[in-house]
């Protein structure tokens, strides 16, 4: 049966997209190497060659190597990227799978989309190309990057299309890493807004993690004292692999997932104007304090839900006061808890001991969801009682919500606010990104706010197109 299933290759962009990147498969090989399975052999095994099928292939020398293509405009990262996997001993990455020059983007987006990826597009994608054609069946294309530089936002959003434009039938997910609210890059939101907009065109859906989720997360779940970017794109790595290692699909029948990104497009994806994921784990700890804890399957999943309806990104600090709003209530808009965070589509996944008698009725209550979808339909679980990274219990929730209305917020107020008095406009300008390009972008990521705005459970925030009109003037 190992042949229908089917394959994802990664791309990873910019030097975020490649230490990420580097996380993520050194997180899916400890898994798969790991003897903490506690399941049957036969699962195991079955888990193991779904995972090695799904992110690598295997070489004669049994050395397993990343379906992964690297892109960066500067040659240290990507260098250090490959000798790292190497000198695990446990996985590779393909020596002639990359592509790097000798001068980056220098954080600007209108360069690494405008310049690097028209001049280097037939060398990136026949990198692609070659990738693609080593898997039996192609699942589709995993990239990863920021929306802040100018190397993985610019020619990022660049690549994405080129992939679109090639494999038209493939599904393609964007995971991208939101910039620090506190800037590490004067022009971030003007990055950030050109990459989603351009995204939200080619991609079929974008997972997105905030840095500083991952950073609060590092510093009170994890006790790290001094957070190295390493430390944010292993906790990074570790969500997404909880995500991404194989799973029972609710109709799937006995075997493992067979195409995880059109299985996970087909739950969370309902409707194109929503294509925005966010991700939460449960639990999250330091790996020498897991022996000391145990945890309940209710426990765990009594903390996810309030962490989806009250928009907590972890366990500690949740706000248990928000309440769903009563279904059918009328309440006038100014009573209703604006802070309640409304859901289009939900999946939970669960991972390790009796996961199969876990109780998830409470994700299916219709007062969490829009009222136009059928619950039954927003809401989806997947299993397996194979445990995942020395976890004994696990649950992720894979979200399309409102998670995202206030940082878009911000990163399109603050961006506007640039753009209103022309701040740094020409380094734009000068590689031929213009004004014009920049309101098309305004205007794709206002309807989209609009949009999810509206979406909350009574319908009953005011949208405002007082931007749009501003736009138009």
């Amino acid at each position: 049966m190992g042949g229908t299933r089917m394959s994802i290759v990664t791309v990873q962009l910019g030097q975020c997209g490649n230490q990420i990147g580097h996380e993520v498969f050194s997180a899916l090989c400890s898994d798969v190497r790991g003897t903490h399975g506690l399941c049957s052999k036969k699962e195991n095994e079955s888990y193991q060659d779904s995972c090695k099928e799904r992110f690598f292939c295997q070489e004669e020398s049994g050395v397993p190597v990343a379906r992964a293509v690297l892109v960066d405009m500067e040659p240290k990262v990507i260098s250090q990227t490959l000798s790292m996997a190497a000198r695990s001993g446990h996985w590779r990455y393909n020596s002639h799978s990359h592509f790097c020059q000798k001068q980056g983007s220098g954080n600007n987006w209108a360069n690494g989309y405008s310049v690097h990826g028209p001049r280097h597009k037939e060398a990136i994608m026949n990198l692609v190309q070659k990738e693609a054609e080593k898997c039996d069946r192609l699942g589709g294309f995993f990239t990863i990057m920021s929306m802040a530089g100018g190397t993985g936002s610019g020619l990022g959003a660049f690549v994405t299309q080129c992939l679109r434009d090639a494999f038209p039938t493939s599904f393609i997910l964007n995971h991208v890493v939101w910039p620090y609210g506190t800037g590490e890059v004067i022009v971030q939101n003007y990055n950030s807004v050109l990459t989603l907009s351009h995204l939200y065109h080619s991609s079929d859906a974008l997972l997105v993690h905030e840095n500083d989720v991952i950073h609060k997360i590092c510093a009170q779940l994890m006790n790290i004292k001094q957070i190295s970017f390493r430390d944010v794109n292993q906790v990074i790595a570790h969500q997404l692999g909880s995500v991404f290692q194989p799973t029972h699909t609710a109709g799937g029948g006995s075997g493992y997932s067979r195409n995880p990104l059109g299985d996970l497009m087909e739950t969370l994806v309902p409707h194109p104007e929503f294509r925005m994921l966010g991700l939460r784990n449960i639990p999250q700890m330091p790996e020498n304090s897991l022996p000391y804890s145990a945890f309940s399957w209710p426990g765990l999943i009594k903390h996810l839900r309030q962490m989806l309806i009250a928009n907590a990104q972890m366990e500690e600090g949740i706000d248990w006061q928000v309440r769903p709003p009563h279904p059918g209530s009328s309440i006038p808009s100014t009573s209703k808890p604006l802070h309640f965070n409304t859901s289009i589509a939900n999946l939970v996944i669960l991972r390790g001991k009796d996961v199969h008698s876990v109780d998830l009725g409470s994700f299916q209550d219709p007062s969490l969801y829009t009222s136009w979808l059928n619950p039954q339909d927003a809401f989806n679980a997947w299993k397996t009682p194979r445990a995942f990274n020395k976890y004994e219990k696990s649950a992720a929730l894979v979200s399309n919500s409102q998670f995202l209305l206030k940082p878009l917020d911000s990163i399109v107020g603050k961006a506007w606010n640039m753009f209103a008095s022309k701040a740094y406009l020409h380094q734009y300008t000068k590689f031929g990104i213009q004004e014009e390009d920049f309101l098309d972008c305004f205007t794709t990521l206002e309807q989209n706010l609009c949009h999810i705005k509206k979406h909350s459970t009574q319908g009953q925030v005011q949208l405002t197109w007082k931007l749009i009109q501003e736009l138009r003037l």
